[in-house]
């Protein structure tokens, strides 16, 4: 038996139409280019959205051992990650406690069970708690000197 063949000179390809348009217009511009992907700006994505947090993470990504400078598509897509887990966490926790509000509370239970992400939490709810007592401190000082 002999297996069917496929004419590949009735098949045409994007590439052998352009290939065959270069022979016939040699003076033509090469400047044109395909349309096939999206135009993508530094500090934007493909749908127009800014990108927030490029120059932290990238911060981060050497910090735990990548390249100085990173590669923009690594940097992207982790921020996309990022992003989609903040909007999730923050729409679970608006179905928490109270409808429609974000509370602390809400996002300490919502981590309850993740201990790493709970301790990191607690502390810096506790650090926050000690910079308030600080600068309440500090003013006090501040304004019992001027009288």
């Amino acid at each position: 038996m002999s297996s069917p063949s496929v004419n590949t000179s009735l098949t045409s390809s994007p590439q052998k139409e352009r290939d065959s348009k270069e022979r016939e217009n040699p003076d033509e511009n090469y400047d044109q280019f395909d349309d096939d992907e999206p135009d993508l700006h530094y500090g934007s994505t493909s749908s127009g959205r800014k990108r927030l947090f490029s120059k932290e993470l990238r911060c981060m990504m050497f910090g735990f051992g990548d390249d100085q400078n990173p590669y923009t598509e690594s940097v992207d897509l982790l921020e996309d990650l990022v992003i989609e887990y903040i909007t999730e966490t923050t729409h679970k926790a608006m179905e928490t406690g109270r409808t429609g509000r974000v509370q602390v509370e809400d996002m300490v239970f919502l981590v309850r069970k993740d201990t790493r992400k709970f301790a990191r939490v607690k502390d810096l709810l506790t650090m926050n708690e000690e910079l308030k007592k600080a600068r309440k401190a500090f003013d006090e000082v501040k304004y019992a000197g001027v009288s």
